[in-house]
């Protein structure tokens, strides 16, 4: 199991570190605020990448129109010349 490239071992290592440095009290307070801050981080990533989709979306329709429209318009033009 690698979580961002770090294997059970180090995990171990650092949860060892991390109880000797903090103490048994504040471990679960930190890692509660450590969750809080991943979770808004997750969020905030999901809503730029809706917000992203949402005018990409929007900038799609139009191209779509503009190439359905081009074609027809090349046809007249032909039409117009060859008349």
């Amino acid at each position: 199991m690698n979580i961002f490239g770090i294997g059970l071992p180090e995990m171990a290592v650092i949860m060892v570190v991390a109880l000797l440095i903090f103490g048994p009290k504040k471990l679960p307070e930190i890692g509660r605020s450590l969750g809080k801050t991943i979770r808004s981080f997750q969020d905030a990533s999901n809503e730029f990448q809706n917000e992203f989709k949402k005018e990409a979306e929007k900038l799609d329709q139009p191209v779509k129109t503009t190439a359905e429209l081009e074609p027809k318009q090349i046809e007249s033009t032909k039409q117009d010349n060859s008349v």
